[in-house]
């Protein structure tokens, strides 16, 4: 589809992109999750089960934007003992910050179907600048004609430099869980206006 034969899409250095407007994040097609050590030797992997979003597509695509919202709360990793402990005051403190933010302030750099977006990550009160590596993975019409499109979005942030200091060192050395988390956001986006 091209923007001659659809207004739902357009061309734009090589990628049939969406039409400029406002999507929101389809809560039936999306992942907010995450990776961190743990004990040094293994990984645990949970996800936020609430997440909003609201992705502005401007006319010139590299002036698009991005605001999140994500319930600190909906944490899962399958354990509700550790859940309930990263809701807590050791970590997110859900019930003074009940939210996770995240703001784009731009584009940094695009390559094929893959985008660097600038932004702004608030947890527990301290916002701090963290790059998303965004992968466009295309447009297309749902089975209810809802203009729609997907990617994923990545990163790694050290999860002190928002105050989440907890541990507990290990008799073998090291410790309990460890600082880098890697961030992995899939969804698909649904339009709106």
């Amino acid at each position: 589809m091209t923007s001659s034969t659809n207004s739902a899409t357009r061309d734009w250095a090589g990628l049939t992109i969406p039409a400029a407007g406002t999507y929101l994040l389809d809560q039936a097609h999306k992942r907010v999750g995450f990776v961190a050590r743990h004990m040094m030797v293994s990984k645990v992997r949970g996800e936020f089960t609430e997440a909003t979003a609201t992705i502005t597509v401007a006319e010139d695509p590299l002036q698009s934007s991005v605001t999140a919202t994500i319930s600190a709360a909906s944490i899962t990793t399958g354990q509700a003992d550790r859940d309930a402990h990263l809701n807590g005051g050791d970590f997110f403190e859900a019930e003074k910050h009940p939210n996770l933010e995240y703001r784009s302030t731009g584009v940094k750099s695009h390559s094929g179907d893959e985008f660097v977006l600038s932004g702004e990550l608030t947890i527990r009160g301290v916002t701090n600048p963290v790059d998303l590596k965004v992968e466009f993975h295309g447009v297309g019409t749902s089975p209810f004609g809802q203009e729609i499109f997907g990617f994923t979005a990545t990163t790694e942030i050290d999860r002190e430099d928002w105050g989440l200091t907890w541990n507990m060192g290990l008799e073998t050395g090291g410790v309990l869980v460890g600082k880098k988390v890697k961030i992995e956001i899939e969804g698909e986006a649904v339009r709106q206006a």
